[in-house]
């Protein structure tokens, strides 16, 4: 028998404690504020045989990337399974979807949750998963359409609906959308000022369009939201950095990156992965930054288990490796990657194509890199630039690519590519106080530069 939930999607539970604490999760893995863990114990307490709850705790455990995860996500979906039998069809779609996301089939999880938002437009469960592993496979066409499908069928009044506007706003950003994404963002947080995936959206805005000045403005507006008690701070902090960077305010990088990306602060992987490919672009810089790097890997807990799990966290596993000088370590990583995503146990695996296409080769240059064979580095990472976007992350993310050319070019002897990627850089965005560094370290004419 089922119950609708607050929206009216149908529930196997009539436990009103359980659905409360069900929704209160579902709010936490929206807003980041505090885990969803807690909450969805109490609705396993409340009602032991709902199934949803431990699926969600599955899903939530699995959506950190974290290989040392994967073993108590597995438990709760083995107690999940053990529960289908009283689940409705809603319910048996997301646990077909989390089962497929442990397989390491994102793809065909994110098919599961666009059928179940179809019959269910207003299940926001399924409209945050599949952005996250829409966003995870750097899918930028379903990071838009999706939540465009389905919020028609939203009510403004409804508590979640300026996170589920958040997404939308997101994934306009990723197309390219920027007013729109900037306007859909912002009329989130009028709605919800606790709504950090919308600061967020517009910050990926301003970063997109050069406006270094006013992104820096708009995250500390903001800051009294999201600064404090969220799990999207580091993130948020790392943006703060990058306005900074793009300002040659090297120091304030530096005082961010100790304040708030550094030791207790980072937590988890997609944490370390932001204080990982900051310390990369100071590195390109010239920055000396081996002690950051080296403190980072310290806390950061890789093995060769962890090692092909994803390709956009490995890779941001070698920047770190490769800033703290640890080339050897870097190709020890590398090799071990290779072994476990290319391996035929693994094919079906999202990270299987992702790793052969993208981040193989991508991290195979950096190694190149920091061999000093500038124009090696060249050769393997700019034949994947134009399909970076396959494995993961946001445009702002796969700039290290275009930033990692650019010191190659001024290394080695590509001079010319160099210009044609600042002649792009300059064509889509103001130039900043970092593109025209990026001008003097490949020694461009004037008027290239204007």
């Amino acid at each position: 028998m089922s119950f609708p939930d607050v929206r009216g999607n149908p529930c196997s539970s009539n436990h009103r404690a359980a659905l409360d604490a069900v929704e209160q999760a579902l709010w936490r893995m929206m807003s980041f504020y505090d885990t969803p863990l807690a909450d969805l114990d109490v609705a396993i307490a409340a009602d032991p045989g709902w199934l949803l709850p431990q699926v969600m705790k599955a899903g939530f455990l699995l959506s950190l990337t974290e290989p040392s995860q994967v073993a108590e996500a597995e438990t709760a979906l083995d107690a999940a399974r053990a529960l289908a039998h009283h689940a409705n069809a809603r319910e048996r779609a997301h646990l077909q979807a989390v089962q497929l996301v442990l397989e390491g089939r994102w793809q065909a999880a994110c098919r599961v949750w666009d059928e179940v938002l179809i019959e269910h437009p207003q299940d926001a469960l399924a409209l945050q998963w599949a952005q996250l592993w829409d966003f995870y496979r750097g899918d930028a066409v379903n990071l838009r359409a999706r939540p465009a499908r389905a919020l028609p069928a939203w009510d403004e009044g409804d508590p979640l609906y300026a996170h589920a506007l958040a997404l939308y706003a997101f994934g306009l950003e990723e197309c390219n959308l920027y007013p729109q994404a900037e306007e859909a963002g912002r009329r989130a947080l009028a709605i919800e000022p606790r709504a950090p995936w919308a600061v967020h959206a517009v910050a990926h805005v301003m970063e997109m369009q050069g406006r270094y000045e006013d992104g820096a403005a708009w995250l500390r507006q903001h800051q009294a939201q999201w600064a404090e008690g969220n799990g999207f701070a580091v993130h948020l902090w790392w943006h703060k950095s990058l306005f900074r960077l793009e300002a040659m305010d090297i120091l304030g990088v530096l005082r961010l990156i100790d304040s708030h990306l550094s030791g207790d602060a980072l937590q988890v992987t997609l944490q370390r992965i932001d204080a990982a490919s900051l310390l990369w672009r100071l590195h390109l810089l010239g920055e000396d930054v081996t002690g950051h790097a080296t403190a980072l890997l310290a806390g950061w807990p890789l093995n060769d288990d962890s090692a092909g799990h994803y390709a956009f966290n490995d890779t941001h596993a070698v920047l770190a490796m490769l800033a703290a000088g640890d080339v050897a370590r870097a190709e020890a990583w590398v090799a071990r990657c290779a072994e476990r995503a290319l391996g035929a146990e693994d094919a079906r695996r999202s990270n299987h194509l992702m790793a052969r296409e993208v981040g193989l080769p991508l991290m195979r240059g950096l190694l190149a890199y920091a061999r000093g064979d500038a124009d090696g580095a060249v050769d393997l990472i700019y034949p994947v630039r134009a399909s970076a976007q396959r494995f993961g992350g946001s445009h702002a993310q796969r700039d290290l690519i275009d930033q990692t050319l650019l010191g190659a070019a001024a290394l080695g002897g590509r001079r010319s590519l160099g210009r044609a990627l600042l002649n792009e850089r300059c064509m889509a965005k103001p130039v900043t106080p970092l593109t025209r560094l990026w001008m003097e370290k490949l020694a461009l004419p004037e008027q290239v530069r204007a």
